[in-house]
This record gives C-alpha cells, sequence and structure tokens, in this order.
C-alpha cells in the first residue's frame, strides 16, 4: 500500500498545483488549452516515439498476452459505449459523446502510473507487458476513439471517401504517427544491424532531445488535469456516468481480464501483470481528446481523479490478493 501512495502522492500534488495555478490565474488567459495542445500535440508523441524506437522488437511476440488483455480492453469500451449511445438521441455531439466515456473506461494509465508500479512488484522483466499494454491503449484503443471523434466532424461526401478521408487524418496524428514512426525506424536498425546509442538507433543528441521531450508529458498533461478541475468546478457532470465508468474501469476491466487471460491460458505471472495493468486507473488521454475536440470533458477529468484515488485502495487489495497466491 505504501508503495502504491509513494507513486500516487506525486499525481495527486501535480493536479492540485493545477488547480491552484488556474485559480490564481498564474499562466494568465489561454493557457489550459494551450498546454493541453503541447501535450497532445508535441510531449506525448515524443513519449510514444521514445518507448517504441528503445523498446526490444521480441518483448513484442507475446500473443497471448496482447489478445487476453486487448479483448478486455475493447469489451470494457465497447460496455462503456453502448451504455451512453442509449442516452436522448437529440442531443448534440452523441457519436464523440459516447466514444470519450467508452475510452474513460478502457484507458489504463499504463505509462504514468503503470510502469513504477509494476517494475517495483514483478521486476524488470515486466517491461514487456507494460510495452505491450501501452502499445494497445494508444495505437488501438486511442487510435479508435480519435477515428470516431474525426468522423462525427465530417460533413458526408460518400461513405468510402470519408472512411479514407478519417483515417488519413488519422495516421497524420502525431499521437499515431510516433510510435508507428519509432517502431519503424527501431526495426529497420536492427535488421540493418545500425549502430545504438543505448538502446536507441538516434544518435546522442537526437535521442536526450526526445528524453527531454517525453519527460515533460506527465506533469504537464497532470498540471492540465487541474487546471480544468477548477475552471469547471461549477460545470455539472452527470454523477450516474462518472461513476458508472470508474466501475467499469476499475471493476469490470480487471474481471473480464482475468476471465480472458484464463482462455487464452496465460502463464501465471503474465496473468498477474495483465489484471494489474488492466486495473489501473483512467489515464489522462480521453479528457485530452475531449478539451482538443471541445467536447465534454467534465465526465473524463472527474473519472481520471476519481478512479486515480479509488485506485489506491482497489490496486493495494489486488496485489495483497497476488502477493498471498505467489506466496
Amino acid at each position: 500500500m505504501l508503495q502504491i501512495l509513494d507513486v500516487l502522492a506525486p499525481i495527486f500534488a501535480l493536479i492540485g498545483l493545477g488547480a491552484v495555478t488556474e485559480q490564481r490565474a498564474w499562466l494568465g488567459p489561454g493557457a489550459l488549452d494551450a498546454l493541453n495542445r503541447f501535450v497532445l500535440r508535441i510531449a506525448l508523441p515524443a513519449e510514444l516515439f521514445h518507448l517504441t524506437i528503445g523498446l526490444s522488437l521480441p518483448d513484442l511476440d507475446h500473443p497471448g498476452f496482447a489478445l487476453a488483455y486487448g479483448a478486455a480492453m475493447l469489451a470494457t469500451s465497447a460496455i462503456a459505449f453502448a451504455l451512453d449511445w442509449r442516452r436522448p438521441v437529440d442531443r448534440t455531439h452523441r457519436l464523440s459523446g459516447a466514444t470519450i466515456e467508452a475510452l474513460a473506461a478502457g484507458y489504463a494509465n499504463t505509462a504514468f502510473i503503470g510502469i513504477p508500479i509494476c517494475l517495483g512488484v514483478f521486476g524488470a522483466q515486466a517491461s514487456a507487458a507494460i510495452t505491450l499494454s501501452t502499445l494497445l491503449v494508444v495505437c488501438v484503443l486511442f487510435a479508435l476513439g480519435i477515428f470516431l471523434v474525426e468522423l462525427e466532424g465530417q460533413d458526408g461526401g460518400g461513405r468510402t471517401a470519408m472512411v479514407l478521408r478519417v483515417g488519413g487524418t488519422l495516421l497524420r496524428n502525431p499521437i499515431i504517427f510516433a510510435p508507428l514512426t519509432g517502431l519503424a525506424l527501431n526495426a529497420a536498425s536492427t535488421l540493418l544491424a545500425l549502430p545504438r546509442t543505448g538502446s536507441s538507433p538516434l544518435l546522442a543528441s537526437g535521442s536526450t532531445f526526445i528524453d527531454l521531450l517525453a519527460a515533460s508529458a506527465t506533469p504537464c498533461a497532470l498540471l492540465t488535469i487541474g487546471m480544468f478541475l477548477a475552471a469547471t468546478r461549477q460545470q455539472s457532470a452527470s454523477r450516474v456516468a462518472v461513476w458508472r465508468v470508474t466501475a467499469l474501469k476499475l471493476v469490470v476491466q480487471p474481471g473480464l481480464t482475468v476471465a480472458a487471460a484464463w482462455l487464452c491460458a496465460l502463464p501465471a505471472v503474465w496473468t498477474h501483470e495483465a489484471v494489474v495493468l488492466a486495473a489501473l486507473p483512467t489515464g489522462t488521454g480521453p479528457f485530452m481528446l475531449a478539451r482538443l475536440y471541445r467536447r465534454e470533458a467534465a465526465v473524463a477529468s472527474r473519472v481520471t481523479l476519481y478512479s486515480t484515488v479509488l485506485s489506491a485502495f482497489t490496486l493495494g487489495a489486488l496485489l495483497y490478493a497476488i502477493e498471498r497466491t505467489r506466496s
């Protein structure tokens, strides 16, 4: 429990600092949207590029884990989408609203919280599971979310043309383009046996540049959430929706992951890693996407906050149970 609290304490401190920053107007008008764009367009893509260009490609050769984790993630998101879709059909942005709730239900914070917890509990061998789950969250779930939000904003012109147009927009999105580029450069350098700086094929100066940008993603994202919560504290968010999505994230997704891991006959250690990663709270991605496209972000921001608070207890209980089974 203390290990989890050590991880969560600085996260809440940054969210709190963001709230104070917004209340005191320390950064001036327009800072919230500017920070949000910086994270989504520059810092987070740099972090994803850093992740994929430096990973060991054999770490991706775990189809059972990818299938179990990915299936549970998508199933949880599909449940959230279906539950929100049942709301009145005459409301604006129906598709993107359901999409953002679906993202919040399945989007685990594998990068900011998953890395320190999994490495601390399972050791260095957990890096493979962390990498795979992060790629599934970003390159599958988040990419699907961006696709649906973009699709809602199109004016028509034929279904095939619309899909191609949205697909092109998706591939040009830095959050999708950056990790795919990192994987391509990584694979090319491995095949050609090019010299590497540490784990990266980039020159030392290029690797340092990416590292510096990547390091700014987490604090800026959390600061932005705090600023948004302070700026919208008078706005109402459906309590039913917030608690429904929070329950899906912290309870339903880990439960579905246990079932999927059993069906895929995963070894015990991979099952434990998959369940812990599935039980992580909601990351900042859904909120950032809602804010970027000027959709309703209150539910996503509150789910991120509530699930992070509650995960101190749910993850603690889960890790205690895993330790009991391993001892």
